[in-house]
């Protein structure tokens, strides 16, 4: 039974900061699930332009009753230069989609690429020796190539049109996999996980970001997009009788990954210097 969320003089307040915001499920689902375990708090979207990310977030450090923050595209990259400590992945990826007050710190983690791993295992596919092709290597992207050979796939290839983003995150994912990481194409032949990392589809009238018709059955594909609930990838997938997770998959399997990281129950574990 869903307990009704409250609010008052001692609500923690955590705000989840983007460009768009509206397409955000987060703020709702987070505070319910702050709520139905006793947890004071409430998460509620913030618009923020990238020009004024910096002047915003020295704006919430001074809001003591901030106990943290949310952060999704355009700002998972440069908000990595505000942490004052992070973990392993965080570092792999060169940006975080959490950040924990710890006084006067902030504590960041990268926790896409966990949710959306946790999705697509709860639809069937174990990627452990297994090839990956993904496309985007922005903030989410990043997370979810670390995440994706941290649970052993056997290649992972990467495209992105940014192609100097690409290579820099092929040359840190190396670091920590030898030999794992390279280049790819938006040709999805030969891979057993598609995986999607970019806004495209949120749109109406955003190409495809793959060569759909390409695909095969055997294929899983995977798209991070939550709006519309079926992204133009997954549709095409499915035609082509491909095993799917859309965005929400993603979302739901971080929800709670996320509601007890802001509430404290489960500590990030920072990287040594």
């Amino acid at each position: 039974m869903t307990k009704p969320i409250s609010v008052d003089g001692e609500t923690k307040v955590f705000p989840i900061i983007g460009h768009p915001i509206g397409q955000v499920k987060s703020p709702a689902a987070l505070s319910q699930i702050m709520a139905d375990r006793g947890f004071n708090g409430i998460v509620v979207p913030v618009h923020v332009l990238p020009e004024d990310l910096d002047g915003w977030l020295s704006h919430a450090k001074a809001m003591r009753n901030v106990g943290g923050i949310v952060v999704t595209v355009p700002h998972k990259v440069p908000s990595l230069a505000v942490c004052n400590s992070t973990t392993d992945r965080a570092k792999a990826s060169a940006a975080v989609n959490i950040m924990i007050r710890d006084g006067d710190e902030w504590i960041g983690d990268a926790t896409d690429g966990h949710g959306y791993m946790d999705g697509i295992e709860a639809e069937g596919l174990v990627i452990e020796g297994k090839t990956a092709l993904l496309i985007g290597t922005g903030g989410a992207g990043s997370a979810i190539a670390y995440e994706i050979l941290a649970r052993g796939a056997s290649e992972l290839a990467l495209h992105d049109i940014d192609t100097g983003r690409r290579d820099a995150l092929i040359a840190r994912l190396n670091e920590a996999f030898p030999g794992k990481a390279r280049p790819g194409t938006t040709d999805p032949r030969g891979f057993a996980l598609v995986a999607h990392a970019t806004p495209l589809g949120m749109r109406e009238g955003d190409p495809l970001p793959v060569q759909t018709e390409l695909l095969t059955a055997e294929q899983f594909v995977a798209d991070v997009v939550t709006r519309p609930a079926v992204p133009p990838l997954i549709a095409a997938a499915r035609k082509k009788g491909c095993r799917t997770m859309p965005g929400s998959g993603m979302f739901n399997a971080q929800a709670v990954l996320l509601a007890e990281m802001l509430m404290g129950t489960r500590k990030i574990v920072v990287s040594a210097a």
